[in-house]
């Protein structure tokens, strides 16, 4: 197969679908690699480190997604990235639909084979290739938030751990999954005063295990978190829903009536977000504020520690990879019911329920659109 790679070219991101080490794999097993030119200098690696693992360096991305049978990247492809899909090849990134009509009607038109990263599923029902940059993002949540709550940055000018003599900041955490848990390792070692918010026993219970006291662990109702959102100096969203929009659990109200200068951290924005005030932001203009609460939405936060999102991640999708390539994309995603999962587009058809659902779109189960000649 010809495995294409452009360069990333959404604000900021430094990512890249695969490193040099990736792409030996897929040379050895008799694949051909297309590389953009410069695709992977945002994290270090030359064109020459990919010609010396057997790839070949194209020009543009224009050449890369004509001549490949497979594009492999990072982020969602941006509107010209989609102009230049075709029918039958394969698309294998992340792709957050449920929020993203126009991105949506593209794919649909292009009847490309879509397959996201965040809703293939594991043996187990998790999330394989969607946890590695929800452990990234949850931990680097924190980071953000408190230069958030910097007074410089229109935050109420607080550090998280407070000083002797002085309280440390009220962290609140919604949701205890990958984002959550992690986001609380960072705040808990930061000496906040964190509590979490789920509404699954078993991860309150595993995280009360884990935090020992350290971190509260509050099962999630609308009182308890109006309660302690209204009381909170840092909110982080990381609720999710796999492969549907973010539901909006906090509310214009509660954003209204929360602390002058408090700060919140929407890790949910690639699915729409869970605050009703966010709207994606970007590294380069990364938050704004809505009545008094300032807000940092940042679409991709992972792209701001790139080499170390690009090698975790790397690690998650290489053996989905080699598969596809191996297999062909038909056998490969009939083998695996967890690869299967990740097929959200495909000849046209939408086979992710959360997206049709979203926008009122046709379902069509996956096994029955890959039998649709």
């Amino acid at each position: 197969m010809i495995i294409g790679i452009p360069k990333e070219i959404k604000n900021h991101e430094y990512r890249v679908g695969m490193i040099p080490a990736s792409v030996r794999e897929l040379v050895s097993h008799g694949h051909q690699v297309l590389v953009e030119t410069l695709a992977g200098s945002g994290i270090g690696f030359s064109d020459d480190d990919y010609v010396a693992v057997g790839a070949s360096i194209l020009l543009t991305a224009q050449d890369v997604f004509a001549k490949a049978e497979m594009i492999v990247k990072v982020k969602e492809p941006q509107a010209v990235e989609r102009a230049m899909l075709r029918e039958d090849q394969i698309l294998f990134t992340y792709l957050h639909l449920a929020p993203d009509l126009p991105q949506t009607e593209d794919l649909i038109k292009s009847k490309a084979v879509c397959i996201a990263y965040e809703t293939v599923t594991d043996s187990m029902g998790r999330l394989p290739l969607l946890a590695p940059m929800s452990e990234v993002a949850g931990r680097m949540s924190i980071q953000a938030g408190a230069q958030t709550l910097e007074k410089s940055n229109g935050g109420r000018g607080l550090p998280l751990g407070g000083v002797p003599g002085v309280e440390p900041a009220k962290v609140v955490i919604i949701g205890g999954g990958v984002v959550g848990a992690n986001a609380a390792r960072m705040a808990v070692g930061m000496r906040a005063d964190v509590t979490i918010l789920d509404r699954n026993l078993d991860t309150l219970r595993t995280l009360d295990e884990e935090f020992q006291g350290r971190a509260k662990v509050v099962y999630s109702t609308a009182d308890a978190l109006e309660k302690h959102v209204l009381d909170a100096d840092l909110v982080v969203g990381a609720v999710l829903i796999p492969g549907a929009a973010a539901p909006k659990l906090v509310t214009k109200d509660h954003i209204k009536r929360m602390k002058p200068g408090a700060a919140v951290v929407d890790v949910a924005i690639d699915q729409g977000g869970c605050f009703e005030t966010s709207h994606a932001t970007t590294h380069a203009d990364p938050t704004y504020i809505v009545d008094e609460v300032v807000h940092y939405c940042v679409a991709n936060m992972p792209g701001a520690v790139a080499r170390t999102s690009t090698f975790a991640l790397n690690n998650a999708t290489l053996p989905y990879i080699v598969r596809l390539a191996d297999q062909g994309y038909k056998a490969a995603l009939l083998a695996d019911k967890g690869l299967l999962d990740g097929l959200n587009v495909i000849h046209g058809k939408v086979t992710c329920k959360e997206v049709a659902e979203s926008f009122g779109l046709e379902f069509v189960e996956p096994t029955t659109a890959l039998n649709i000649d």
